[in-house]
């Protein structure tokens, strides 16, 4: 029997700023180029899912705005199976206002309060001013990510999880601390838009890789010609970074 992944993206008609419909895209055609086979569901508002169905779930980023409207759809049940999922270690990759909607709460600058899911221990408050521009980050493997961020959200993380990674150049999380996103278990946040993967062959075969643990350890992914895609990496970082 053949390996078969399967993802669910969560809100793709509402949660796609700056392309990051693009992510789902890389995840894809890297899993089908080592001879898996892979499906995508679109799981809109006022669909329902079982995380138990999937290998790895993706988020996109949005506006506060989206954020907001979709707060009610996520607490009818979805916020609870996005918990279970992470808890039992299913792969995940979620970006900026996916990413912060994890999180406790976000305090907008002017004061509103938005309860997020909790998933995780961090949380988000606003500011007038935003933090833009071409960025990059390492992770614990080492792996180097370019990026790029666009958020007036400052996030702070708790004690019950790890940054992503270490900031090179930019703000990340809350241009304070020098850390980026967010790491628990299989679950990765980001505020990198772009979308990141394209250029980040590395940090989609660390995603991809995890999912397989669950249902298929004695797996492990064939490597690719990556040459165009750290050929893109590298320009960003001869640019924009170092």
């Amino acid at each position: 029997m053949g390996v078969s992944i399967r993802i669910a993206h969560l809100y793709p008609d509402m949660l796609n700023l700056y392309g990051d419909r693009g992510n789902i895209i890389v995840l894809s055609e890297r899993i089908k180029a080592r001879g898996f086979e892979v499906t995508t569901d679109r799981i809109t508002m006022g669909k329902s899912f079982r995380t138990d169905d999937y290998d790895i779930l993706f988020i996109g980023g949005g506006q506060d705005f989206e954020q907001d409207v979709l707060l009610d759809d996520l607490k009818r049940g979805k916020d609870i199976e996005i918990s279970k999922a992470i808890e039992n270690g299913t792969s995940m990759l979620a970006i900026c206002g996916g990413y912060q909607m994890l999180g406790k709460y976000y305090k907008t600058y002017d004061g509103k309060m938005l309860e997020y899911m909790g998933a995780l221990d961090f949380y988000t408050e606003g500011k007038e001013e935003r933090m833009i521009g071409n960025y990059a980050f390492k992770t614990k493997e080492g792996i180097e990510v370019v990026g790029f961020e666009n958020h007036s959200g400052r996030t702070y993380l708790g004690k019950g999880v790890e940054p992503l990674g270490k900031m090179i150049k930019g703000y990340g999380n809350n241009g304070e601390d020098g850390t980026e996103g967010v790491r628990y278990k299989n679950t990765f946040g980001t505020y990198s838009h772009g979308p990141v993967l394209p250029k980040n062959p590395k940090l989609a075969d660390l995603i991809i890789s995890k999912a397989l643990e669950n249902n298929h350890p004695n797996i492990r992914l064939t490597p690719l010609d990556d040459a165009l895609e750290l050929k893109a990496q590298q320009q960003v970082m001869k640019l924009y970074i170092k």
